[in-house]
């Protein structure tokens, strides 16, 4: 199966062409841009295709970062793939962010358990654990920084992630090991999980764990017709 393989969910705007077969990557386009992903997308998709020497027709499934990270970056991306997926009679995936940090992180801590976290406002963390396999053991949420960096300790995991130093700066006890404390993860990895996941699950759609920072004010809310 060749996957196109897109990830918005931080400043990146990234795509590569994975076969499954192989376990092979066939060509990418990486950009770190910070905001402006709905304008580049399209381009780095097309750049990473043709480094792969192939079009889009050759496509047999797409797979996308579907969060928790960006708001914006998250929509542009799962909203593309959608609409790749639609117009090509192809499978869409969904890998999300915390799951592909944490198989990022696997082949420099083999047989770890792996805590994946990425900060987020107030005094708390949106967080994953994975076993060794990959095999999700604790589910995304959002969780206290105090009650995560206990459940780091208990499991004796890896911190990965944005949090992943003011976890440890948390623990007790041994020193706790650290690995990458990057927002997203390499694209490679986001193949690499969408290869295991297979094209067989739900349509992607956005993992947002937390309230958007922009809200509307209530001051310029009309009243509806009737509340006057």
């Amino acid at each position: 199966m060749i996957l196109l393989v897109i990830d918005c969910a931080a400043s990146l705007c990234a795509a590569c062409v994975y076969d499954t077969a192989t376990g092979t990557e066939r060509g990418r386009s990486v950009l770190d841009l910070g905001k402006g992903h709905a304008e580049h997308l399209i381009g780095v998709v097309d750049d990473a295709l043709a480094a792969a020497g192939l079009a889009l027709g050759d496509i047999d499934a797409i797979a996308v970062s579907v969060g928790p990270g960006s708001f914006t970056g998250i929509r542009v991306a799962v909203s593309a793939a959608r609409g790749f997926a639609l117009a090509l009679g192809i499978p869409a995936i969904g890998v999300n962010v915390l799951e592909a940090i944490a198989e990022e992180s696997r082949s420099d801590f083999p047989g770890a358990t792996i805590l994946a976290a990425l900060a987020t406002t107030g005094d708390r963390v949106q967080m994953a654990i994975y076993d060794a396999a990959g095999v999700e053991d604790y589910a995304p949420s959002v969780v206290g920084l105090r009650e995560a960096a206990l459940i780091a300790g208990e499991r004796r995991a890896v911190l990965v992630g944005t949090a992943a130093g003011t976890l440890a700066s948390l623990l007790d006890g041994d020193t706790p090991t650290v690995g990458s404390q990057a927002a997203t993860a390499d694209i490679a990895a986001y193949a690499r999980v969408a290869a295991r996941k297979g094209a067989t699950g739900p349509r992607p759609t956005p993992l947002y764990l937390r309230e958007p920072d922009a809200k509307p004010q209530a001051g310029f809310i009309l009243p509806r017709r009737g509340d006057a």
